[in-house]
């Protein structure tokens, strides 16, 4: 059977994640739909993918090996490929960082797989779409409301590691759950701890926290 010629070229998609069983997951939501041309879990197979491919949108993780969605972003020189952010991270520096580095948009992944075609189609589109409560985050940094400058001199100071300690147990996860999320040891998130207050100049989890929570990181 041809296809009809009224329908609409479906979009073509990339998915980069350093998380297999995520990439499938995605994957079998949305393929039925759009054209899935292929996947990656690190910056420079993301890059020979979509250099090889060119997809209309790339659904790309914040944080992967060899450094992350905002390197992909800033390598990948294509005016034809679209991204659209899809990660656990709800945090401000996050959000604001993968925009300001050239993404069309920002999406959390407890989004549906219906939200998640729908968004698909519209960074595709042009528009710019985000969850509704990381929106107000890019608002509020358009409208000078959040210190991007101070943001992100004070976390260039933590390693990426360090920075996802930090966020767990400023939301006030105990050590041994903080360790059980990143499959790390106890000792390692202590580690990561003595060296996040060291370097912010912070004593106790309870100053990280509100210093967090300031800085709208968690």
């Amino acid at each position: 059977m041809t296809q009809d010629s009224t329908e609409p070229p479906r979009r073509t998609v990339a998915i980069i994640d350093d998380h297999e069983m995520f990439r499938t997951g995605v994957r079998a939501e949305i393929e039925q739909h759009v054209d899935v041309v292929g996947e990656a879990g690190d910056v420079d197979s993301a890059l020979e993918l979509l250099g090889r491919e060119q997809p209309d949108v790339v659904l790309l993780d914040v944080h992967m090996p060899g450094g992350g969605g905002i390197e992909v972003i800033r390598r990948h020189r294509s005016a034809s490929s679209k991204f659209l952010a899809l990660s656990v991270s709800d945090a401000a520096e996050d959000v604001i960082g993968v925009i300001r580095a050239g993404a069309r948009g920002y999406v959390t992944k407890n989004i549906s797989g219906t939200e998640l075609l729908d968004s698909i189609e519209r960074v595709a589109g042009g528009d710019a779409v985000f969850s509704p409560r990381l929106a107000g985050f890019v608002l509020d940094a358009f409208a000078g409301t959040i210190e991007i400058a101070q943001v992100d001199d004070d976390l260039d100071r933590l390693t990426d590691r360090e920075r996802e300690v930090m966020r767990l147990i400023a939301r006030g996860y105990a050590y041994k759950e903080a360790a059980a999320e990143l499959f790390i040891s106890v000792k390692t998130v202590e580690t990561h701890v003595s060296k996040v207050l060291r370097k912010l100049q912070l004593s106790s989890r309870h100053e990280l926290a509100r210093w967090a929570n300031d800085r709208r990181l968690i």
